[in-house]
């Protein structure tokens, strides 16, 4: 896949750094905010994911020889370039965990370094963490109305170039069970899944010899695709004389895909057929742009389906297709920073920070988190921080800290977590969350709001930077 160079990144990240560097300003320290402002998908919630390849990638990153040559041909000075010869990652992470469920323009991550640093890794975390959050959102959103239904990532072919590869990372952590893609399940250790397409049955002279010839040579987790012609007249009929040629052998059809046509007519159709003919094990898959939407409503009409492949809608984060996450300033040279902007949303919480959660005796989230000063242990009271004359109490909450020490000095606090222990993590997350927030249509607004200190100190800035 793409080498993770210390060129993934943008020209001015380079650009800015090398003017640091030529100011005596590369020990410089600061600290951004990684956020976003919008939900996806008009939700009520997002999963956060992409961390743990970020930490992967900032602990081995570095400019290669390749680079180094490269970066001289775009008119970077020779000091500044022997410089980057030695540049690692060496600064802090301050994070919410990979799984978290997480809500706009409040901290998800806060990242300490020298400047320089601090700029060029930039791009970088934005492009993991904006992209896979978006897919594992989706991810789970589909993994909501499937209930326990398998569902599979299909959706490669129809990605964003090499998006794809990631695109079946944050599937999994969102809730899938296995994907087409064979280069991202050896990376990952997710299953890999397959059936065949209709071009294979095309190749034969007829649907029956096509079905054969690929029992004979895939007889374990045998598919067969049965709408290449007609699904009930042609393909399910045949598929259940191979289904009994395979019995005979001591063998067994795994299932059929559904591919086209009215997904949920057919699969009822196909079950009954099926099961008339003592065939009640063999499974029904379907797939055909798919969405959280579409199964819903498969379901709720009693479609006979065991298992879904779902594709383009997955894996393009349709209909949103990138989140807006950003990186902000808060703190550069032992100052709090803020960047003002006319609407007061836009406006950025300055200083390193801490989120409190709100939680109930059971365990369970109430909607509610407080963003504060990361020396604050004892807040009482929030603001909304679009509309400041709102507030609410929060004094007798019980409250669980969101962002933790996951890097230091370059190096992970933490160990590693495999892909299934974080999708275990997201589906307690969600138990957690109320049904008003988990619902498709008008969900809750969960509600971030800033402490007493905070707002003071934006206010404060404000009231500098707009003399």
């Amino acid at each position: 896949m793409i080498n993770f160079t210390a060129t993934y990144t943008d020209q001015y990240q380079l650009a800015m750094a090398q003017v640091y560097f030529k100011n005596g300003q590369k020990d410089q320290t600061a600290v951004f905010d990684y956020y976003f402002r919008k939900l996806p998908f008009k939700g009520g919630f997002a999963v956060f994911a992409g961390l743990e390849d970020l930490l992967e990638k900032l602990e081995n990153l570095s400019f290669s020889a390749d680079d180094i040559e490269y970066l001289e041909k775009q008119d970077f000075e020779p000091e500044f370039l022997e410089y980057l010869k030695n540049f690692k990652f060496s600064g802090n992470i301050y994070s919410a965990q990979e799984g978290d469920l997480v809500f706009p323009n409040s901290p998800i991550l806060q990242l300490e370094a020298n400047i320089i640093e601090a700029q060029i890794v930039e791009t970088m975390l934005l492009n993991l963490l904006n992209f896979q959050t978006l897919i594992a959102t989706k991810a789970s959103r589909i993994r909501l109305v499937a209930g326990d239904k398998m569902l599979l990532d299909f959706g490669l072919r129809r990605a964003q170039g090499p998006g794809g590869y990631y695109a079946s990372r944050a599937a999994v952590i969102g809730g899938f069970n296995g994907t087409s893609n064979v280069v991202a399940g050896k990376d990952f250790n997710i299953p890999v899944v397959g059936t065949m397409a209709h071009s294979f049955i095309m190749s034969y002279d007829s649907e029956l010899e096509a079905f054969r010839s690929f029992a004979s040579g895939r007889p374990k987790d045998c598919v067969l695709l049965v709408d290449t012609y007609d699904t009930l007249k042609s393909g399910i009929p045949n598929a259940i004389k191979v289904g009994k040629e395979m019995e005979e052998r001591g063998q067994k059809l795994a299932g059929i895909r559904l591919d086209s046509g009215d997904l949920a007519y057919l699969a009822r159709e196909s079950r009954k057929l099926l099961d008339a003919a003592g065939m009640e094990y063999v499974k029904i898959a379907a797939s055909n742009q798919l969405d959280e939407y579409v199964i819903k409503s498969l379901l709720e009409q009693k479609a006979a389906i065991d298992v879904f492949g779902v594709g383009t809608n997955l894996v393009t984060g349709n209909p949103d297709a990138a989140l807006d996450g950003v990186y902000k300033l808060a703190v550069s040279n032992g100052k709090a920073r803020i960047k003002i902007s006319e609407t007061l949303a836009k406006v950025t919480l300055p200083n390193r920070k801490q989120v409190f959660r709100m939680i109930n005796s059971e365990g369970d989230l109430i909607g509610v988190d407080a963003v504060c000063l990361r020396e604050e242990s004892n807040v009482t009271r929030i603001f909304d921080p679009k509309e400041p004359i709102k507030s609410m109490t929060v004094k007798d909450l019980q409250k669980e800290e969101v962002l933790h020490w996951i890097m230091k000095d370059g190096k992970r606090t933490q160990a590693s977590r495999s892909l299934n222990e974080i999708a275990a993590y997201v589906t307690s997350n969600l138990k957690r969350l109320p049904a008003e927030y988990k619902r498709f249509n008008n969900p809750h607004i969960y509600k971030v709001g800033i402490s007493q200190e905070l707002k003071e100190e934006r206010e404060k800035l404000l009231a500098k930077y707009q003399e």
